[in-house]
C-alpha cells in the first residue's frame, strides 16, 4: 500500500494555473494508477484525472479535459496535475489516491471506493 501526500494548492485567480503534486512512499509504485479527485462543499467526490504508472495511459474528466495535464515522475514517485484556465467551479479540496492497475477500464471509471490509498487533500480556491 502507498502513503500519499499532496502539495501545491492555494488561492488562485480565475484564469490562472495550479500545479498539484502527489508524492508516494512505499513499494511497487509502478503497479498503481494514481488518480486525482476533488470535492467541493456539499458535492460528491469527483474523479478529475488519473495516470497508469504501468503504461502511462491517462484519463481526464470532461470538466478539465483540454486544460489539464497529468504526469508521472517515477524516479521521484510523484504524480503532478497541472490545471490551467481555472474558474471558480474548480474550487475544491483535491485528493490523490492510488489503485492497483488492473486494466484500462479503471482509468475512466475512477470509482473512489476502488482506490485503497488516499492523501489528506490540498485546498484549491479560485477567486473570481
Amino acid at each position: 500500500e502507498l502513503h500519499l501526500v499532496e502539495s501545491g494548492g492555494g488561492l488562485v485567480q480565475a484564469g490562472g494555473s495550479v500545479r498539484l503534486s502527489c508524492t508516494a512512499s512505499g513499494s511497487d509504485f509502478n503497479d498503481y494508477a494514481i488518480g486525482w479527485f476533488r470535492q467541493a462543499p456539499g458535492k460528491e467526490r469527483e474523479g478529475v484525472s488519473c495516470i497508469s504508472n504501468k503504461d502511462l495511459s491517462t484519463y481526464y474528466a470532461d470538466s478539465v479535459k483540454g486544460r489539464s495535464t497529468i504526469t508521472a515522475f517515477h524516479a521521484k514517485k510523484t504524480v503532478v496535475l497541472e490545471m490551467n484556465a481555472l474558474n471558480p467551479e474548480d474550487t475544491a479540496v483535491y485528493f490523490c489516491a492510488a489503485q492497483v492497475y488492473t486494466d484500462a477500464q479503471i482509468m475512466s471509471d475512477m470509482v473512489p471506493r476502488e482506490y485503497g490509498s488516499w492523501g489528506r487533500g490540498t485546498q484549491v480556491t479560485v477567486s473570481s
